[in-house]
């Protein structure tokens, strides 16, 4: 059987955010198209970021798969530590605020920020 290989971005236990990866069953389809099962979707949005943007410490609202169109994108942790996606990556974003936190800036979420010299142009598929 093949796989995919789905790279998420969590909220761990401590209320950081980290990465991990799963792997995904790819038991449909043929030999020649092996297809996950069907998962369900609520929307997309598009969105284009200008040279030099890069975000404020923030959660994910909900969470999504972000598809890397064109461009850039680098993603910053707490413990400092950041991943660059370009185009044809993606990654799950589930970082979101652990139920009755409040959100605090030191210790939840992550940035994200356009790197290189074009501008980034996402996909972000909600779940």
């Amino acid at each position: 059987m093949n796989t995919f290989r789905k790279v998420v971005l969590y909220t761990d236990r401590d209320g950081r955010a980290k990465w991990r990866e799963e792997t995904l069953p790819l038991d449909g389809g043929t030999p020649q198209a092996m297809l996950s099962q069907l998962f369900p979707a609520s929307g997309y949005q598009l969105r284009h970021s200008p040279v030099g943007f890069r975000s404020q410490w923030h959660c994910t609202p909900q969470p999504q798969w972000v598809y890397i169109l064109g461009g850039e994108m680098e993603i910053g942790l707490q413990d400092k530590s950041s991943r660059i996606f370009r185009p044809g990556d993606h990654f799950y974003s589930a970082d979101v605020l652990p139920a009755g936190a409040s959100f605090d800036p030191g210790v939840h979420g992550h940035w994200s920020a356009q790197r290189g010299p074009h501008p980034l142009v996402t996909l972000f598929l909600k779940g």
